[in-house]
């Protein structure tokens, strides 16, 4: 139907004649001269109907935005005053000699270069209007490159690409499960994957030595911008592998992708432990970008009598942690309460400070309303302890170390970003040395990643000090954001029992839900390990975009529904009999009818 693509037309095509089809971005009607700009994938390009086409005129003036045309004409160049810098194709327009319409349009529910002031929901409502905004368009096709880099670069490291199921059985990977049920099965219900963790697994078993897929994976898990209930990763996974080999052949990955996509070179990835991480930055993503810093004032608190930070201070799970902004005195009061009440959305109880005005008086230069319940020496040493200088202040978090590290982590994000203080470009890094376990608040123990994540030490340490004891886990992290997170896997039984044990999971229970995984580890698994990458995430890295639903097609909102095709939705009675559910009436809430 078209012998080019609109946006693809340069002065070399100058006195071609051109077929073009697309949709109508605008149009103009300048002293009988009709102006459309034509729209398709690759762009825009202008259009001119003069009246010497009588019938092919009278088409044009009659057609409204978003009409879909197919237009015949001459390419010809530009006046020197008419030339458009801002556009790829504004050296040049064609004038159209014949013009069709191939479909009318209704009046859009919102003009597309006026998204901007449009709710989400109605741009999730009309998504397919959404997506011809030139701006989606492009995420879409970096999408679509970035996956096709990943693609080539694994293909040249010999991985095989291999699906695996989508429908399988529920099992505990840190979030609840989609569930569907069974028609043959009665009351049995198969569970959307979360990832195919145990399948690559068991590939690797297999003999299959590398695998990768581009797989969907389900949570069913509360929403943020950087959370979908359906995702994509990028899952790979290798035998004989360990982990040093597997992040320097995923490391030249993203390297290459950031090469050939945006002719990026990235910076080199430093290594940093989890400890150092969450000692430095209270977060395990550290944004390096921002130029802030935790420092530990535990021992200094200890000879204070205040006991907001005494209390923490003596406290083996306690924290006091003090974060300095460089010039951040002229901060206000009101900014400050502002940070306070932030900070509490993480746990906080509230956020002490000192500015810093005059270091030379000592405390007389200094102002707050905590410096009363503190000597003077340890202000002293508080001050050469944190560099302090003049116009510089300091807040203070004193409870839990893990909600100082989690309050901190998140006012340091955000005061480097009020204050400016994010630098431009990109800075990657490797978090290692995770630990193996956390508490889970029950007096037991969960695994930070997954229950098949090989320890770092033996079988002895690991069941006696498992609050010690570290993983072979590894996170990619860049600008803040965890790119992918990955492991060296348990191979051999014993040590997948012990950690099942440590776990609280029985065996008749561990049986129950990885029998296929046990019985597999008794017949020769390999040393295998990987990595999975958030492939929503990175390409919203790439493309500046605020969240990953600017960089999906079709995203569910931040309540886990589709508004354009009202999913989720009822079924039929007779659908449900199959299915062999019924559903129970709601209780009604006091004061409904």
């Amino acid at each position: 139907m078209r012998s080019h693509n609109c946006g693809l037309l340069r002065s070399a095509d100058i006195d071609e004649t051109v077929t073009l089809c697309g949709w109508v971005d605008r149009r103009r009607d300048h002293g009988g001269v009709i102006f459309l700009d034509l729209r398709d994938r690759d762009g825009i390009v202008q259009v001119v109907f003069d009246p010497d086409t009588e019938e092919h005129f009278a088409t044009a003036d009659r057609v409204r935005s978003e009409y879909v045309l197919k237009v015949t004409g001459r390419v010809r160049a530009r006046s020197e005053a008419t030339v458009n810098p801002s556009m790829a194709t504004g050296e040049i327009e064609v004038l159209g000699k014949e013009i069709e319409v191939l479909n009318t349009a209704a009046t859009p529910p919102f003009q597309l270069d006026e998204h901007t002031s449009v709710g989400e929901e109605v741009r999730l409502r009309y998504r397919y209007m959404d997506l011809r905004r030139p701006e989606m368009q492009q995420r879409l096709r970096l999408r679509s490159q970035v996956t096709d880099a990943v693609r080539r670069f694994l293909h040249e490291e010999e991985f095989l690409d291999i699906e695996t199921p989508i429908l399988t059985r529920a099992t505990p990977e840190g979030a609840r499960d989609y569930l569907v049920p069974s028609r043959t099965h009665p009351g049995q219900f198969f569970a959307l994957p979360q990832s195919p963790q145990l399948f690559k697994q068991l590939l690797m078993v297999s003999g299959f030595d590398r695998y990768y897929q581009i797989a969907k994976c389900f949570r069913d898990e509360d929403l943020r911008a950087d959370r979908q209930p359906e995702f994509t990763q990028i899952d790979i996974e290798t035998s004989f592998m360990d982990e040093a080999g597997i992040m320097e052949i995923t490391e030249r990955m993203v390297r290459g992708l950031f090469q050939s996509v945006l002719g990026v070179d990235l910076p080199s990835f430093p290594h940093m432990t989890w400890k150092e991480a969450m000692e430095r930055f209270g977060s395990d993503k550290p944004d390096l970008r921002i130029p802030l810093e935790l420092v530990s004032v535990d021992d200094l608190m200890q000879q204070v009598d205040f006991k907001v930070f005494r209390g923490p201070a003596d406290d083996p799970q306690g924290r006091v942690a003090a974060l300095k902004v460089p010039g951040g005195a002229s901060i206000s009061r009101k900014e400050i309460d502002d940070y306070t009440r932030y900070v509490g959305n993480y746990g906080a109880r509230g956020l002490a400070w000192i500015k810093v005005n005059d270091l030379a008086a000592g405390v007389e230069g200094l102002q707050s309303p905590i410096l009363k319940f503190m000597p003077d020496d340890v202000v002293a040493a508080m001050m050469e302890r944190l560099e302090a200088a003049n116009g510089d202040i300091i807040f203070f978090g004193a409870d839990r170390a893990g909600i100082v590290n989690e309050a901190l982590g998140a006012l340091r994000i955000k005061v480097g970003t009020d204050q400016g203080l994010v630098s431009e470009g990109w800075a990657p890094l490797w978090v290692v040395d995770f630990p193996m376990f956390e508490e889970d608040g029950n007096g037991g123990w969960t695994p930070l990643h997954h229950p098949f994540t090989a320890p770092a030490c033996d079988l002895a340490t690991l069941s006696q000090h498992p609050g010690e004891a570290l993983s072979r886990a590894y996170d990619m992290v860049l600008n803040g954001t965890e790119l992918g997170g990955g492991s060296v896997r348990i191979h051999n039984l014993e040590t997948q029992e012990a950690v099942f044990d440590i776990l609280g999971i029985d065996p008749a229970e561990a049986r129950e839900k990885f029998g296929f995984l046990l019985d597999a580890l008794k017949y020769g698994a390999p040393p295998h390990g990987g990595l999975a990458f958030g492939l929503d995430r990175i390409v919203m890295l790439m493309s500046g975009a605020a969240s990953i639903r600017d960089v999906i097609a079709f995203p569910k909102t931040q309540t886990a529904a589709c508004v354009m095709t009202e999913a989720p939705g009822t079924v039929g009675a007779a659908q449900l009999r199959e299915l062999h559910i019924r559903l129970r009436e709601q209780e009604k809430k006091e004061g409904e009818s």
